[in-house]
């Protein structure tokens, strides 16, 4: 599977669909990847928040996939920000994965009212300098956080991860990110399941014209417009659903039809409300 991979700032390419394991039971996270690398996935997003790096790093480790092929991405919790914590916590990371090094290690949330997401952005400036990860990123960064952070540090990061779907598209970030050369990356790209979204008419238009399904529909607006994602799935036939979109194209109109369902459909948590 030749899945399309997108170069950032950071010289390394990413695989612009991935697999996430976002509330993926720790019990079954090594059967649920390990169908997922089968498949062709290459690209996998956790975060020690979500208590199942152990499993995805059982599941690369039997897969027999040479290392260099896969691109790995975990997550730093804001409670872990603080100089003395972020090492010991990408070290616990590391080890549960399995791996030397990720391929992208993200500030999970900016938790603004700490104050410490900048001292944090530091350290993985050295993680990314010592290998520790290949490349350093951000999610939940809204325009203020990354301005903050992009005046008080060196390193430019090489990725938003954000909440992004059909009606909830974060113009604002999403063009701000663009400009700076910071790529971003769709959690929740079908909504979460929390509106309609698939049976909205323009998705569904498209599904019957393309003979796909409207998952399929939306994960293709994403990707035409540059987004990364990573769907997740438990069951292995929606997995390679997910993974088939690369064998046809949505109209500019299609396109058009589909953006216009923004109505500031947030599903989630507000980024100044996590700390």
């Amino acid at each position: 599977m030749n899945t399309p991979t997108i170069t950032l700032n950071s010289g390394h390419r990413i695989p612009q669909l991935g697999f996430g394991v976002f509330k993926v039971d720790p019990a079954e996270t090594e059967r649920i990847v390990s169908e997922a690398l089968e498949m062709g996935y290459r690209h996998i997003d956790t975060a020690a928040i979500y208590g199942n790096e152990e499993g995805v790093g059982k599941a690369i480790a039997a897969s027999g996939i040479p290392r260099e092929e896969l691109f790995i991405t975990t997550k730093q919790w804001f409670t872990e920000q603080a100089n003395d914590k972020s090492r010991a916590a990408i070290d616990a990371s590391l080890q549960k994965l399995g791996l030397d090094y990720v391929d992208l290690y993200l500030i999970h949330w900016p938790a603004a009212a700490n104050g410490l997401y900048v001292e944090a952005w530091r350290a993985l400036e050295q993680f990314q300098e010592d290998g520790l990860s290949k490349s350093i990123g951000v999610s939940n960064f809204l325009v203020p956080h990354l301005q903050t952070l992009l005046a008080a540090t060196d390193v430019v990061p090489a990725v938003n991860q954000i909440e992004l779907h059909p009606a909830y598209q974060q113009t604002e970030i999403t063009s701000f990110c663009r400009d700076k050369g910071i790529a971003i990356e769709a959690w929740g790209p079908l909504g979460q399941g929390k509106y309609p979204l698939l049976e909205e008419t323009p998705v569904a238009a498209a599904a019957a014209a393309h003979g796909k399904s409207s998952a399929q529909v939306v994960l293709r607006w994403h990707v035409q417009l540059g987004n990364i994602v990573f769907p997740k799935s438990n069951r292995a036939e929606r997995m390679a659903e997910n993974l088939d979109i690369f064998d046809f194209e949505l109209s500019a109109d299609e396109m058009a039809a589909i953006t216009a369902l923004e109505r500031n459909g947030r599903v989630s948590a507000h980024p100044d409300e996590v700390n």
